[in-house]
């Protein structure tokens, strides 16, 4: 073991102590956890706040390593073969456990039994594994895809199903970039459903999988991208937020939407023409949606989050990294299937390509944006991808120059590049202006994505006010009599027959 490895700390795989501890449960814990996730290595002999390497006495040391053996051998379901060994560090002696990741998972303590034993490391602490983790652990250690198991509870006729094959081919067609692509575009078929897993056999009928609901938006199955947009650069103060829910394929497309109508726009001149040039390369954000939706764990009853900050797009997706992937070999370009009949889906709609080499072809584009490295983090319970954006380091300046530049010209008028990053994240939208200047008084983000949403439909009901904000009933009440005191909003006619106006 080297050196540097003890003084950065304690991290998912590695774990120290200064002494053997009497109870062995202290310590099988985390052996169980390093055998569920990446494999780890516990090091005896180093204290855990100072990391000062104390050492073990060498006399005790094969009686130390023959009482881990045994311990391990009692405590752990199914057997943990562990690679016990001494090592000599800065002339102290230290003994290291090494857990491989395994491959029979769930491990758990025989003590405790499958329900209450399986532990799993989490930003460097071992904890319980919840039920959705424990039954990604059986899905891994059967090597079974759960998107290609049976939706219990789910129904279909013959109709849903051709309905499923007509509405992948139109996506298929849609996402072409040459009428060549599309000529090679073939129908889909119940026959080629089943092949992908997207269907199933059962007592001789064809009966839908997790995948099936996942791709027609069942309610049955959880399949939810939760937007938001984010004053500065914490999860403090909402400004815009959205939630998409249905077929999978489709909802993609909503949340790319989504952030584009929130990032800044810019042009450029290629020769005679005008063109127009997002902060964050398209491309690239649509790759991370799709990546997020692929290899989500379905079995998480959690949301991808994609979420705008000042300084930074954060695409989350939940679920731990399948068996044999690790964040190293996602930047390589090493790619893992978790939602096998998914995948094949997603290939036929061309949304994803069969090689595995998204993730570097995003990296590509973001560094050629100017944008620096794209940042994966977790891991363990989710996976987190952030793009930071150019402006975090540059649009400070930019906006103070603007700003007098706005100030000089006495009439307050934006130029069209500011009138274009005032529709992105961080800007004052034009119902925003109105409302201030109607009112002369400021008004709280969720009272502008009101004003905003009665603009463009001003005869919802609270009802449908609250479902499309993702606020309660009450909340939409109280925001309405806010906005109502300020003389922004008037209602026009009855509850039932009328409407609502935006005062200028």
């Amino acid at each position: 073991m080297k050196l540097e490895e003890i003084f950065a700390g304690e991290s998912k795989n590695l774990e120290f102590k200064e002494s053997l501890p009497v109870k062995s449960s202290k310590y099988m814990k985390t052996i169980v956890a390093f055998a569920n996730g990446q494999g780890g290595k516990l090091i005896i002999g180093v204290e855990d706040d100072t990391k000062k390497i104390v050492g073990i006495d060498k006399n005790e040391a094969f009686k130390i390593m023959d009482a881990i053996a045994n311990a391990i051998s009692d405590s752990c379901k199914p057997a943990i073969i562990p690679d016990i060994y001494m090592q000599t560090v800065n002339e102290a002696t230290v003994i290291i456990v090494d857990i491989e990741a395994g491959r029979q998972r769930p491990y758990y303590l025989a003590a405790e039994g499958l329900q209450h034993g399986v532990y799993v490391r989490v930003a460097g602490t071992t904890r319980p594994a919840d039920e959705a983790m424990v039954k990604e652990l059986l899905f891994e250690g059967n090597n079974r895809f759960f998107d290609k198991t049976v939706c219990l509870g789910l129904q279909v006729s013959e109709a849903d199903i051709e309905k499923l094959c007509f509405d992948m081919k139109q996506v298929a067609l849609r996402n072409c970039r040459s009428d060549e692509e599309r000529a090679l575009v073939k129908d889909v078929t119940p026959k080629q459903l089943l092949s992908w897993g997207i269907l199933t056999e059962y007592e001789g009928m064809l009966v839908p999988t997790n995948a099936y609901a996942i791709l027609t938006g069942a309610d049955i199955l959880h399949c939810t991208f939760q937007c938001a947009v984010f004053k500065d650069n914490e999860r403090v103060i909402f400004v815009d937020r959205r939630e998409f829910m249905g077929a999978v394929q489709d909802i993609i497309e909503d949340a790319y939407q989504f952030v584009l109508r929130n990032i800044h726009l810019g042009a450029v001149i290629e020769g005679l023409y005008r063109q127009d040039v997002y902060e964050i390369p398209p491309a690239a954000i649509r790759e991370l949606i799709i990546n997020a939706a692929v290899h989500r764990s379905y079995l998480d009853n959690g949301n991808i989050q994609v979420a705008i900050f000042d300084n930074r797009l954060e695409i989350t997706s939940p679920g731990k990294l399948p068996l044999g992937q690790t964040i190293e070999k996602m930047r390589e370009g090493y790619s893992k299937v978790r939602n096998e009949a998914l995948a094949m889906a997603f290939s036929y709609m061309h949304l994803i390509e069969r090689w595995g080499t998204g993730m570097l072809r995003i990296a590509k584009m973001i560094r050629e944006a100017g944008l620096g490295e794209l940042e994966i983090l977790g891991g363990e319970t989710e996976l987190r991808f952030n793009i930071y954006r150019k402006q975090a380091t540059e649009q400070a300046s930019k906006t103070e120059q603007a700003s007098e530049e706005k100030a000089g010209q006495g009439a307050g008028q934006a130029s069209e590049t500011d009138t274009k990053a005032g529709q992105g994240a961080g800007q004052a939208s034009e119902i925003d202006m109105k409302a201030g200047q109607g009112a002369g008084q400021a008004l709280e983000s969720e009272e502008i994505i009101l004003v905003d949403f009665l603009a463009k439909n001003p005869r919802s009901n609270i009802r449908e006010i609250a479902q499309n904000l993702v606020l309660s009933k009450s909340a939409v009440d109280r925001l309405i009599k806010k906005l109502k005191t300020k003389k922004i909003i008037e209602r026009v006619g009855t509850s039932q027959k009328g409407y609502w106006k935006v005062l200028n």
